[in-house]
């Protein structure tokens, strides 16, 4: 596994006067084939709390290095959060979809006869749709002619730099004007909406909060990663919308995969964690259940 930074040279203008020049700046990015315009707008999140004016990035040079192997330095100590459900026989994900159901296809009291004496194994078989549990879509799941499950670089699924937007006990639609001056360039985007608090019940499903068209249009415009919610759906599922579903539309279009009833997002912090949610390599397929998590920088023990 690598990591990429990118150098460049920079010109910065800040707001109420200042000017930053340099040469050889350097920033981690979250993927090789980054645009100038995805380092414009990391350079600017990488200045705050300074609000830019201007910035403009030139002789854009990517290095790739190896990842640092298993076993982090005590600087680099980090916690686990869990951001995935549990998935149980019987327990209905999306109304109208079948529960997954999980039976044994070999017992251990049958497998005794198999094995040598004191030798003995659980086989057991799921069967259930994409949409259970904790699950990521990836466009396929919208567009015939989309990337399936088998076909999504892990560079979009594995250690991306997230950005958490809280939208507690607001307005239902998460929208552009309350993204608008989030850093979500090459970043996994997760929504806490606090929908996940009516998992498994009836109201998990209704009047959920969801993301607005215009606040999908501005993260893809915007060119975020990977896009989360803690609720029933990304879109609006209610009655009046007539099946249209603008977010996962927009968004899958652009080539962002979408996790959907993520749990526990009011474990992270606004920035510094990093969100990974492989589902399995299936071809042919669009939608799976991942075990979504974060890793949070720890507090130093000493």
């Amino acid at each position: 596994m690598l990591d990429y930074r990118a150098e460049f040279d920079a010109e910065v203008a800040l707001e109420g006067g200042g000017e930053l020049r340099a040469r050889g700046f350097r920033l981690d990015i979250p993927h090789a084939d980054v645009t100038e315009e995805e380092v414009t707008a990391l350079l600017v999140a990488a200045l705050a709390p300074q609000r830019v004016e201007r910035a403009e990035v030139r002789d854009i040079r990517i290095i790739s290095e190896p990842h640092p192997p298993a076993g982090r330095p005590p600087a680099e100590r980090v916690r686990y959060v869990e951001l995935s459900h549990v998935i149980a026989a019987g327990l209905v994900t999306y109304p109208g979809l079948p529960a997954p159901e999980i039976t044994p296809h070999l017992t251990r009291e049958a497998s005794r006869g198999v094995y040598a004496p004191g030798t003995e194994f659980a086989v057991d078989r799921i069967s259930m749709v994409g949409n259970t549990g904790t699950y990521l879509d990836s466009p396929f799941h919208r567009f015939p002619d989309g990337t399936d499950l088998a076909g999504l670089p892990l560079d979009r699924l594995a250690e991306l730099p997230a950005v958490v937007v809280r939208a507690v006990g607001g307005e239902r639609g998460v929208t552009a004007e309350m993204l608008s001056d989030v850093a979500v360039t090459g970043r996994a985007v997760l929504l806490h909406t606090g929908g996940d608090r009516h998992w498994a019940t009836p109201a998990y499903a209704t009047g959920a909060p969801y993301l607005t068209h215009d606040g999908a249009r501005l993260l893809v415009d915007r060119g975020a990663a990977l896009v989360g919610i803690d609720a029933v759906n990304i879109d609006d599922i209610s009655p009046g919308t007539n099946g249209e579903r603008p977010a996962h539309t927009l968004l899958l279009a652009a080539g962002i995969p979408v996790v959907e009833h993520l749990t526990n997002l009011r474990e992270l912090p606004p920035s510094g964690a990093r969100f990974t949610a492989a589902p399995p390599r299936v071809t042919g397929f669009g939608t799976f259940p991942v075990r979504a998590f974060a890793t949070v920088p720890a507090e130093d023990p000493r």
